[in-house]
């Protein structure tokens, strides 16, 4: 017997803000353009500046927690 077990698609961080997960973005199925947090696609529709910006942010952060 499988168990599925139920995604969380968003949580409120510490200013109370909603933070969607990778979960809900892969279920969406495409970049809205926000440039969200958890966002899986590369920020794809995000406009230049902010993309390079968050994409360089994305690896600053990915490299300390290593």
């Amino acid at each position: 017997m499988e168990h599925k077990t139920e995604e969380i698609y968003y949580y409120q961080n510490e200013r109370g803000l909603l933070v969607f997960t990778e979960a809900y973005h892969k279920k969406r199925g495409f970049c809205c353009g926000c440039g969200c947090l958890h966002c899986p696609f590369d920020y794809e529709a995000v406009k230049e500046p902010r993309r390079s910006e968050l994409k360089a942010k994305r690896i600053t952060s990915n490299s300390n927690d290593e």
